[in-house]
């Protein structure tokens, strides 16, 4: 038995690690990909993806685990798409974290290739340590290749992003380019998530980003403002939002691609001239409450509630929505609820959906709230205008150009520098006085965070900003002076604002 870390996590092949019961404790990336959602610590093998055509069952299969570890069993799994395909399992017995867990390699039983043997119990030898070494190089180096592409990729997409959202702010509705362009930032947005999930995977320590405290009024104005476009001409929307909502802590990216898929199912649902309303709401819980089969327990909430008067879900299929391969497209395309759940639990929230056919769906998510009241950080164009100096410090001249055209179009005096020494060589000699510098935290030679530290002794009135794609804020105070590339140029300028305040 394997004391120790969960090894295989950065296996190119899905590994699965579950308790003696079968219960899921960690899953890798490509198992994540080949079965549809985040399913760590929430389900058990039976629930999930293991198919009832399989002559035996979870615990039967785990009782005899050793008999996979030298040869592999072959199992029937429910992959992604919700057909049943055969898998090649090697399991073995691994100690992890003081108890017996099982790990589970599941290899495409499409496979010409043998599949990789698991570590052996007790092996000290050096050729064992040699090939450790070896596979481990091999993956630093993929994973270097990896980081790189997601910087790369994350600046291409800012610039994309700032350009695209700059021109659409600036453009009519009516104009024959605009759902076109508003297409250009779908596709934008989306690819963003893709860098996302990339700059995830390339983290060998599994991140945990600090959620920040906010006020989700806004992010759903900008969430159905995305789906408010000509190609959408004939759809009442209605937003009805709680003026002095509680503050809740949420990753404002997961949590606009849960809503993005909640909006995009019900679009999908009404007809011509149909309704779509958004509500928000504070609910105090005194005693246990229950909402279906949402159980509250007592404490503050927010209650985002999204209605439509479409065409509702059928009585039978409506028990089934949060399984991730259960679908009533023809598309096969699902009705994404899975991973809304999945975002929505993760916050320490729950969902909730009622529906009647012909008569429309509510789909209701609480989640976990304090207290207290944040400003709404909702800005009109005029809000956005500014006329401070700033100095944008970045290695990429694509970012360095959209950065100066937005801000400038704003009425903001713009100075930029493609190093952290020309940012120094500029303060030094720059008469007139610099109100705010943004500066990347990735940069060769001069990092941005040595930058901020030569900044706070050498010019300590200076406001400053850092942006990157791959590196997270150190602490929640970082968090407050910090944009996530890509970003939109409303992004940029909301954020200015924010700092300069």
């Amino acid at each position: 038995m394997v004391e120790g870390s969960f090894m295989l996590e950065n296996a190119s092949w899905p590994v699965v690690l579950t308790d003696g019961q079968g219960i899921i404790l960690l899953v890798n990336q490509p198992a994540e990909l080949a079965f549809g959602l985040i399913i760590e610590g929430k389900t058990s093998l039976a629930e999930s993806f293991w198919a009832s055509e399989n002559s035996v069952t979870v615990p039967q299969f785990l009782e005899n685990v050793a008999v996979a570890q030298r040869t592999g069993v072959t199992v029937k799994l429910r992959i992604k798409s919700g057909e049943i395909q055969e898998f090649h399992v090697c399991g073995f017995p691994i100690l992890w974290q003081g108890r017996k867990c099982h790990v589970l390699q599941l290899f495409d039983g499409k496979m010409s290739v043998s599949p990789p043997s698991p570590p052996a119990f007790g092996t000290t030898g050096t050729a064992a340590t040699e090939c450790h070494l070896n596979q481990k190089q091999r993956l630093d180096c993929a994973l270097q290749l990896i980081r790189t592409v997601v910087l790369d990729f994350n600046n291409a997409l800012t610039s994309i992003l700032g350009h695209t959202s700059l021109v659409l702010a600036k453009m009519e509705m009516d104009h024959p380019w605009h759902s076109s362009l508003v297409e250009v930032e779908k596709s934008a947005e989306k690819a963003a998530e893709i860098a996302s999930d990339l700059a995830a995977f390339s983290r060998q320590d599994r991140e945990t980003r600090s959620l920040e405290a906010g006020n989700l009024n806004d992010l759903l104005r900008r969430t159905a403002e995305l789906f408010q476009t000509p190609k959408q001409p004939k759809l009442n929307w209605s937003l009805r939002l709680e003026s002095k909502l509680y503050a809740v802590n949420f990753d404002e990216a997961k949590m606009q691609q849960a809503l993005m898929k909640i909006l995009d199912n019900s679009i999908q649902a009404v007809a011509e001239g149909g309704r779509i309303a958004i509500l928000t709401r504070n609910l105090d819980v005194q005693e246990s409450w229950s909402d279906g089969n949402v159980a509250l327990t007592p404490g503050h909430y927010v209650c985002i509630e999204i209605l439509d008067d479409g065409c509702g879900i059928v009585p039978e299929a409506l028990p089934r929505i949060f399984e991730p391969f259960y679908t009533t497209k023809a598309n096969h395309r699902g009705l994404g609820l899975a991973w809304v759940y999945g975002i929505v639990t993760n916050h320490g929230g729950s969902v909730a959906v009622s529906s009647r056919p012909g008569q429309g769906t509510s789909v209701r998510v609480y989640l976990p709230a304090t207290k207290r009241i944040l400003k709404d950080q909702t800005f009109n164009t005029e809000d956005l205008m500014g006329v401070e100096t700033i100095l944008i410090v970045d290695d990429e001249d694509l970012l360095l150009t959209m950065g100066q055209m937005v801000l400038s179009s704003f009425g903001y005096n713009v100075l930029t520098a493609s190093s952290g020494e020309r940012a120094i060589e500029i303060i030094s000699q720059q008469s007139t006085q610099i109100d705010l510098v943004i500066t990347d935290l990735v940069m060769p030679s001069m990092s941005g965070r040595e930058l901020m530290d030569r900044l706070k002794s050498m010019a300590p009135h200076v406001k400053i900003l850092c942006s990157s794609g791959y590196v997270r804020p150190a602490s929640h105070e970082e968090s407050e002076i910090y944009l996530q590339k890509p970003f939109t140029s409303q992004d940029l300028l909301r954020k200015v604002k924010q700092a300069l305040s």
